[in-house]
């Protein structure tokens, strides 16, 4: 017989477990870091310009960042942070190196979202946050999945669930409890609205105070931040059912896009969800805070069946949400019914060579048309080798396997990137003014 207790001790186990493989992955110090990057990546991935054009821009210009000097000098090695401020100081055929960000605009939200494990919801979202720094935006990283996989991946383990999710939509539960109790007395067909008290279970964790950049997590990557997971915030679903109750009058699905709104609005340039594989409290709350909602899929029959009933299911959800609250919110910038700027299909694990994998995609393509990307991810060694060690194609050294492997794989991720970057660009004109 199993009870929680053994769970809990085969947890602890596996979590030395953890420990061990941490130390293996990362540095000494069991700390991820970002490794540098030679100046022919620079020159031809991330500026796309000739390496003749790089170097000679670099010796024309001492105050240039050189970077670090191999021992025979035939290669430089620069940080993120170098090759960021030669973005800013570089300029090829009078045109800035600087990304395109429209004006008196927010950041762009994407939601990362399916609910079949295994579909590559984590591994696109690093991948697109790790391409989008390297092309020189702001990212932040919001990890809705207690899985927390995506924060594994960017290096934090140590994580309270009151920094999490689940510590946003505590806290704003709280806050708009107390926003709603110090409001008018009566409703304007001169009902009484009841004054909601919360638990002091609740009040007494001290959520309602912590402020706004309690929740950002700095990473290996300086212009990367996180609101990490963590596994025990896995009773989020428990805990939201419960503080429905407690104020029906909440809109709980609003908690998260109310958080972001409070943000600085150039504090970033892109914020990433990624959603957990399942349709609840968090992933509702991503969905309602997203702009633009990005669904990979596997190449199989069951990831296509999987996807079919995650739309149909969230559509479901969505009218049902928005009929509940008659159209209207109490607050925040959301307007009822839920909106996408754009919504995109995303093949992973494809194999180009494998005739079902073909025949998946061109099934897709019939039903969702140009919903569906043009390039898939394809499934190469190298990615399956930084999904062992919890890292992006983008971080991995190309001097750990064949340049040609390494290059294929990130080829693959380029492209993807290149059509996720033109989504969101096309979404973020679209986007209204901030105000």
């Amino acid at each position: 017989m199993f009870t929680h207790e053994d769970l809990a001790a085969l947890q602890a186990q596996s979590l030395k477990m953890q420990g061990f493989i941490r130390r293996q992955t990362f540095s000494p110090e069991h700390e991820k870091t970002l490794r540098r990057f030679s100046s022919w990546e620079v020159a031809e991935l991330i500026f796309k310009i000739n390496q003749s054009t790089f170097r000679g821009r670099l010796a024309a210009d001492p105050d240039l960042p050189g970077g670090e000097i191999e021992e025979d000098g035939r290669q430089r090695w620069f940080s993120l942070a170098e090759i960021n401020e030669l973005r800013r100081k570089m300029k090829v055929n009078r045109h800035s190196l600087m990304p395109r960000r429209p004006a008196n605009k927010r950041a762009i939200r994407c939601a990362v979202a399916n609910f079949k494990g295994g579909a590559g919801k984590s591994t696109v979202a690093l991948h697109m946050a790790h391409a989008a720094a390297l092309d020189g935006y702001r990212v932040l990283l919001v990890d809705f999945d207690p899985q927390a996989t995506l924060t594994h991946s960017m290096g934090i383990y140590d994580v309270s669930e009151d920094l999490t999710v689940w510590g946003i939509m505590a806290r704003d539960l709280i806050r708009e409890t107390d926003r709603m109790n110090a409001g008018p007395k009566a409703a304007e067909s001169g009902t009484v609205l009841p004054q909601r008290r919360l638990p002091a279970s609740i009040r007494d964790l001290g959520l309602g105070e912590l402020r706004v950049q309690d929740f950002l997590r700095p990473t290996a990557w300086p212009t990367i931040d996180i609101i990490p997971s963590c596994s025990n915030a896995a009773f989020v679903e428990f805990a939201s059912a419960q503080y429905r109750h407690l104020n029906p009058e909440w809109s709980f699905f609003a908690s998260v896009s109310r958080y972001l709104d409070s943000l600085p609005g150039d504090a970033y340039d892109l914020i990433v969800f990624d959603c957990p594989p399942a349709i609840g409290y968090q992933s509702m709350n991503a969905v309602f805070a997203a702009d633009v909602l990005y669904i990979p899929s596997g190449p199989g029959y069951w990831e296509y069946d999987s996807t079919t009933s995650f739309i149909g299911q969230l559509a479901e959800a969505l009218g049902d949400l928005s009929a509940g609250f008659d159209q209207t919110f109490p607050t925040g910038k959301i307007t009822l019914p839920k909106t996408f700027l754009d919504v995109r299909f995303l093949m992973t694990r494809y194999e180009p060579g494998n005739e079902l994998h073909r025949a998946m995609y061109e099934a897709f393509r019939k039903v969702f048309g140009d919903r569906l990307t043009e390039h898939p991810i394809e499934m190469t060694r190298a990615v399956e080798q930084s999904g062992r060690f919890l890292s992006s194609v983008y971080e991995i050294d190309y001097r750990n396997m064949t340049r040609e492997t390494w290059r294929r794989a990130r080829a693959s991720f380029d492209r993807a990137y290149d059509e996720f970057k033109d989504c969101f660009l096309t979404a973020w004109d679209k986007l209204e003014d901030d105000q």
